[in-house]
């Protein structure tokens, strides 16, 4: 593979969760980077790095702001300028401080420093890591709102549930990991008392003092672009049209940027950044000696908020498992559909045992989807990347025993 990607261009290099999931997980990123610069595949079409997030629209969401420290467009919130238009433009003072990560808002919550929580469209109760520690935190919270589809794990213990409609029952765009913005259109009206999620947003606004009013997502798109000059400025829904446009798109004559840095670099030259190896925050020892992995199963989405509701899908896999390899079941005297219990330094779960090929030994596999076998009981909140702040999903130590086999030693103590 690697003469494969070193003596064939244009080599396009993909990565997903295994690659940031880690407490070197921008590291690992920047090394990606220097291969990609280093083999020419960087500024060529067919070529570049390339995530693969981890929902469909995750590159479109940070584009719009949906980060603690910027705009629209990455632009500073502690830019004294940027903070100038955006408060103009919305006729409000804005604060240059900003926000908090996900990361940093549980021990917010612990200390009593962050009070209310508004939840969109995310599972946390599910999705964030050590579960124990997350549970304490929201309980400390005054005041829980959800805007969710379904009643997930996190929106039934929310004191306020916004129903949202889902991407079938409203207009808007997307934008994927080539930068290209994308149309999406109605195809049916709200099921029951569901709103769009910009219409929920609005009237809690302007219910609380602050007027929102937009005729629609249009609206909404061309307020954006008009504050975001250097990558949507150029798109309107028109210009989008079926195909989308990919930023940076600055004006209205502009056809949108197929591949970024073809003459050179934002900067000039490309920056190769040293990287050196760190080890995982916890490594297996005497008392968890796996190493165990999350991830996901082809028949689910996330924390299956979604795909669990449907039968279809559901039937693929109705409940989780731990996939362990053929040797690690047969020194431990495993067979397949056995109930084992997983053990970490944050907490226990259980789950029937799948032997499987594609791991190693010494390494277990959780998928995340189901809430009645929770991975993030096992996960650790301390242990995340300095500068992205994502916590180290990939790799944690863990024991593993049979259920029966722990039954009977209690038993007999």
């Amino acid at each position: 593979m690697a003469e494969l990607y070193a003596t064939h261009a244009p080599a396009s290099l993909l990565y997903a969760m295994g690659i940031t999931q880690h407490t070197t997980g921008v590291d690992n990123v920047k090394a990606c980077c220097n291969l990609a610069m280093l083999c020419g595949n960087v500024g060529v079409f067919g070529g570049g790095v390339n995530p693969l997030r981890g929902q469909n629209n995750v590159q479109g969401a940070c584009d719009m702001g949906g980060l603690p420290n910027v705009m629209t467009g990455y632009q500073p919130v502690a830019d004294l300028q940027v903070l100038e238009k955006f408060s103009k433009a919305w006729n409000a003072p804005l604060s240059g401080v900003p926000g908090l990560t996900i990361t940093d808002m549980i021990p917010a919550m612990l200390d009593g420093k962050l009070k209310a929580l508004f939840v969109i469209g995310e599972n946390p109760k599910l999705s964030d890591p050590d579960w124990n520690h997350l549970h304490a935190a929201l309980k400390k919270l005054d005041f829980l709102v959800v805007q969710e589809l379904f009643l997930s794990e996190t929106a039934q213990v929310a004191d306020v549930v916004f129903a949202a409609a889902s991407v079938a029952e409203k207009d808007g765009t997307f934008t994927n990991t080539e930068r290209r913005c994308m149309r999406i259109h109605k195809a049916i009206e709200p099921v029951g008392t569901a709103l769009p999620d910009w219409e929920i947003i609005s009237r809690l606004a302007t219910a609380m003092g602050y007027p929102m009013q937009y005729d629609g997502p249009e609206a909404i798109f061309d307020e954006m672009a008009s504050l975001t000059p250097k990558s949507y400025a150029g798109m309107t829904y028109a210009r989008i049209g079926l195909d989308g446009l990919q930023w940076p798109c600055p004006d209205r004559s502009h056809p949108g940027t197929p591949y970024l840095h073809k003459e050179n670099f934002t900067r000039g030259k490309g920056k190769f950044h040293a990287v050196e190896y760190q080890a995982p925050a916890e490594a297996p020892d005497a008392a968890y000696p796996f190493f165990l992995t999350t991830g996901r199963m082809f028949a689910h989405f996330h924390t299956g908020t979604m795909t669990r509701i449907s039968p279809h899908l559901d039937v693929e896999q109705t409940t989780g498992y731990v996939s362990i390899s053929p040797v690690d079941a047969a020194a431990l005297a495993i067979k397949e559909n056995d109930v084992l219990i997983l053990t970490s330094r944050r907490g226990r779960m259980e789950a029937p045992a799948r032997i499987s090929n594609s791991l190693q030994p010494g390494t277990l596999f959780l998928p995340i989807h189901f809430g009645e076998n929770p991975t993030n009981v096992l996960t650790s909140s301390e242990a995340f990347d300095p500068l992205a702040k994502i916590p180290e999903f990939k790799v944690s130590a863990v024991r593993v025993e049979k259920l029966v086999v722990a039954a009977e030693a209690r038993q007999m103590g």
